[in-house]
């Protein structure tokens, strides 16, 4: 899998482009800024952008070549972030965030839920998590604009109100959008849009 993404990664054009996620743009620009953790970031679009707005911004992937990437197009726009090298399961942090953006970050049954376990941890008190992922339906109406081949992959809002039952939804949707987004991710699509709170109660 590493070997696939550091090929796809390793292509001249963009993978997935440099705007950042519309649904993430959205809910992020709802937010003060403050710390952000953009786990699975890819070539950094969404790190990009939220560095541009003033975020604080920590991101990982295991990928050099994304990483490459994603630090010489912050030069460019002449913004920091820290972009880290790790995949989920080794990945360490003592900072506490005020946001995450799981962004496509798809993972197996097993390594989903502890990995969004820890996220919860990574929190700040009325931290906000942001996701979107592809849907089961992306499978099962035979779209091609992206996203795992597996269903065991795909998240559905039953299965993140399952993974974060502790936190308060803020926001979660299952619907069909159209994708514009880089090479890999074009045309119809079916998503689930997420973002919910540790708010203090």
């Amino acid at each position: 899998m590493k070997d696939f993404w550091e090929k796809r990664y390793s292509e001249k054009e963009l993978a997935y482009g440099i705007q950042p996620n519309l649904y993430f743009k959205e809910q992020l620009d709802l937010l003060k800024p403050g710390k952000l953790l953009l786990p699975l970031e890819g070539e950094g679009r969404n790190a990009i952008y939220a560095a541009k707005k003033g975020w604080d911004v920590t991101a990982f992937d295991f990928s050099k070549k994304a990483r490459e990437k994603t630090l010489q197009i912050a030069k460019e726009h002449s913004v920091y972030l820290t972009y880290k090298l790790a995949d989920v399961s080794s990945f360490s942090d003592e900072t506490k965030y005020d946001a995450i953006g799981l962004i496509f970050a798809h993972l197996p049954p097993t390594q989903r839920k502890e990995f969004h376990d820890k996220c919860i941890k990574y929190l700040n008190p009325n931290g906000v998590i942001i996701s979107q992922h592809f849907h089961p339906n992306q499978l099962n109406n035979n779209y091609s604009s992206g996203g795992p081949k597996e269903e065991k992959m795909l998240y559905s809002i039953e299965t993140l109100k399952a993974d974060f039952k502790k936190t308060s939804i803020l926001d979660a949707e299952e619907k069909e959008i159209e994708l514009n987004e880089g090479k890999y991710h074009q045309g119809k699509a079916f998503v689930t849009n997420f973002t919910t709170s540790n708010k203090v109660k």
